[in-house]
């Protein structure tokens, strides 16, 4: 009990409101030791995050455009580092000469990191077709670059004392694989060509009786 003044007159009884009391919750031992476990695993996760940004390694890249069928070279490839590459799955620069000599299975973009599943080694052959290779001069090449996927259509010329009824040659359609140029400067072109063109087509290149028109660009 407490006393109290009004206006002077003297004391007067008052009641004093108790103090309050906050009472204080109880952490659950089970609850903390959650919390402390959830502080820890997401603390390890942050580092392991921050780690694999980090890591970085030298990979492959394409440095300029690979047409579908093309021998790949070491000049279409380029050295990267890049970071975290391990998910990408892209080529070591350490397999290089794995690569090299190989084809393009798709068409490659410059900029782009090297799969394994991007090259090959089987030849482009659809069914029922067989390679051939041919050996032009330059002025026999209907344009200045054949890329894999072009069609060309091959035409028997005339012998040299055919008469004019001859002169409409036999064609044979064909899908160019690669052209390549020996140190000559003539042009070696490898074919695709169905089975059962192969013998005449081979037969008529002997006698040097083939003519090469450009049907259809890739």
């Amino acid at each position: 009990m407490s006393l109290a003044t009004r206006n002077g007159t003297g004391s007067v009884d008052a009641p004093v409101n108790p103090p309050t009391v906050v009472r204080q919750r109880r952490v659950r031992p089970g609850l903390l030791g959650l919390a402390v476990l959830l502080i820890a695993l997401g603390g390890l996760g942050a580092a392991f995050a921050v780690t694999s940004v980090r890591a970085t390694g030298s990979y492959l890249a394409v440095a300029r455009p690979v047409e579908v069928g093309r021998e790949i070279s070491a000049a279409d490839l380029v050295t990267v580092q890049v970071a975290g590459g391990q998910g990408l799955r892209p080529v070591p620069a350490g397999r290089l000469d794995e690569v090299v000599g190989k084809r393009a299975a798709v068409a490659l973009l410059p900029g782009t990191l090297l799969t394994l599943g991007q090259v090959t080694d089987d030849p482009l052959l659809g069914p029922g077709q067989q390679q051939i290779a041919l050996g032009l001069k330059t002025a026999q090449v209907p344009a200045r670059e054949l890329h894999p996927g072009d069609k060309v259509l091959l035409v028997s010329t005339p012998e040299d004392n055919a008469d004019a009824a001859a002169a409409a040659g036999t064609r044979f359609a064909a899908t160019v694989i690669d052209m390549v140029s020996p140190a000559n400067d003539d042009k070696v072109l490898y074919l695709a060509l169905l089975t059962r063109d192969v013998p005449a087509v081979v037969a008529l290149a002997a006698q040097e009786r083939l003519a090469v028109v450009l049907t259809e660009a890739a």
